[in-house]
């Protein structure tokens, strides 16, 4: 259960990171990768993301920078399988 839940938490902060590139004003957006835990699924399968994946990930996307800044959820955002479910929800990746 433990390792389940750090693979959330690592697949989600991946997710944020791929879709920071694009600048958009934040309405109080709280920056926490769990909240990408929806896309975990999708992330680690060859499954499409749900709506609620995508929405979230459009919801994170102004934290993705930061995410990219941390060495423990990096790793989990730059791999091609985050990419994919970025691009499948329409969320460019992060260009910071």
């Amino acid at each position: 259960m433990k390792r389940f839940s750090f693979v959330s938490f690592c697949a989600a902060a991946l997710v944020l990171l791929l879709f920071s590139g694009e600048t958009r004003t934040a309405e109080a957006v709280t920056c926490d990768p769990s909240q990408l835990s929806p896309c975990l699924a999708a992330i680690t399968s060859s499954k499409p993301p749900s709506a609620t994946c995508c929405s979230k990930l459009k919801e994170q996307q102004p934290c993705f920078c930061g995410y990219l800044k941390n060495p423990t959820i990096k790793q989990f955002v730059d791999n091609p399988d985050s990419k994919r479910v970025a691009s499948t929800c329409g969320v460019a990746y992060p260009k910071c």
